[in-house]
């Protein structure tokens, strides 16, 4: 079976920098529902379009094309009295931007008394990132993980 459109492709990856540095690696491997689902970056989706099992490959990626450009203006100063007593760096909060209805994830980076300061920027986001792969599994999508747009069942969302 061949990486086709509606297909569910199984794959074990590892995420480095620029300089190699590992950022994210798979024990087990994960699963995306192949076919413009969002469900994988796009240019590792066009890389393993048409591939087998088995198939490997290394896809280098400018920011633009994983978790965008790092953005200062995501960056807030927040009043200490608008989180709990225990906020502690590290923490995650979920908001809006300024000005915006959008809720993004927003990680502690600083607390003072008067202050906590948070960033709503993704971890790796500003980053050239490779992300290299090997297909262990290909199956067709069952309808309802169609409908759904993502994985169900091992190594996917569970309903």
């Amino acid at each position: 079976m061949r990486v086709q459109k509606n297909t569910v492709v199984s794959l074990t990856y590892e995420l480095t920098d620029a300089s190699g540095r590992i950022l994210e690696k798979t024990d087990t491997p994960i699963s995306y529902l192949h076919g413009g689902y969002g469900g994988i970056f796009p240019l590792v989706e066009e890389a393993l379009h048409d591939k087998e099992v088995g198939y490997s490959c290394s896809v280098s990626m400018e920011p633009e094309d994983t978790f965008g450009e790092y953005d200062a203006e995501l960056i807030r100063v927040e009043p200490r009295d608008s989180f709990p007593q225990n906020v502690t760096i590290g923490m995650h909060f979920e908001g809006a931007a300024e000005g915006s209805d959008d809720y993004i994830l927003y990680k502690v980076t600083d607390v003072t008394d008067e202050s906590v300061i948070v960033d709503g920027n993704h971890p790796f986001a500003g980053m050239k990132l490779n992300f290299s792969c090997a297909v262990t599994e290909i199956r067709p999508a069952t309808s309802e993980e169609i409908s759904h747009e993502h994985v169900h069942g091992p190594h996917g969302h569970h309903h």
